[in-house]
């Protein structure tokens, strides 16, 4: 009992106390945080997603612009671009929504971009959203305090969900679209490649600019960018020497970042 009693058994005994209690804390923080990333999404690092494309050939199609001044906005409406047109295979969806003819792209679009068990009613184009089911946003909204990506956004509610034109309408109506018919406007309001499911905040944050203004700061960047050259070059849209630039030297980070490929 004198040795159990001993200064030196006391010292020994709250050092291996202390120990345990770090052990359970770490423990205990572990599980909080494991609990954290199994009940959404987590947030994603900004590096860019690989677009299976070559780099050539985006950078062929940025070859392919036209660099004009921009247009005014003198006579714009968004109604001059009718949407949400029914799911016909011009939108190019492709075949695994054919079924889905009765639906509007916006509707479609949703099927397409969502994650886990998301279904749209083939009759009725109801989306129902299922356990885990919804929208993950891919642009990133930056914290501009911290200098950093915020989360990315998780929505389950198909109604938080925006539906963003990847050339906002405004811009391509800046950009020759105002000289264009009725019908070339419609296939740009409710083209497949034209068309993603966004956080409304990430949407916001751009508005109606074009590549020179904004690009996505999250991980979404380097197929924003071939996206965007896509639907400027299929509807012979222009790019002012400035949007040129930007889009110029976002093609050469991707390819460096190997973003394409």
């Amino acid at each position: 009992m004198k040795v159990l009693s001993s200064p030196r058994f006391r010292r020994l005994a709250t050092l291996c106390g202390s120990v345990l209690v770090a052990v359970l804390v770490a423990v205990a923080v572990s599980c909080v945080e494991q609990g954290k990333d199994a009940g959404q999404p987590q947030a994603g690092t900004g590096s860019p997603d690989k677009v299976s494309v070559p780099a050539g050939d985006v950078s062929a199609l940025l070859a392919k612009l036209t660099v004009a001044k921009e247009a005014s906005m003198t006579g714009y409406s968004r109604e001059k671009f009718p949407h949400w047109d029914t799911n016909k295979a011009e939108h190019g969806f492709g075949d695994q929504f054919t079924q889905y003819a009765k639906c509007t792209t916006r509707e479609v679009m949703m099927l397409r971009d969502a994650t886990g068990a998301v279904t749209l009613d083939a009759k009725t184009c109801e989306l129902k959203v299922g356990s885990g089911g919804g929208w993950r946003d891919e642009y990133g909204v930056l914290d501009r305090k911290a200098g950093s990506l915020k989360e990315y956004k998780f929505i389950t509610d198909p109604s938080a969900v925006d539906a963003e034109h990847i050339v906002a309408l405004a811009e391509a109506w800046r950009s020759g679209a105002d000289k264009k018919d009725e019908a070339t406007r419609r296939r740009i309001a409710n083209d497949a490649i034209n068309l993603e499911a966004s956080d409304p905040t990430a949407n916001r944050s751009k508005g109606d600019q074009d590549a020179a203004n904004y690009l996505p700061p999250g991980k979404f960047r380097c197929a924003y960018i071939y996206r965007y050259l896509q639907i400027k070059v299929k509807y012979e849209l222009t790019v002012d020497s400035a949007e040129q630039t930007a889009l110029r030297t976002a093609v050469d980070a991707c390819t460096r970042e190997g973003g394409f490929g």
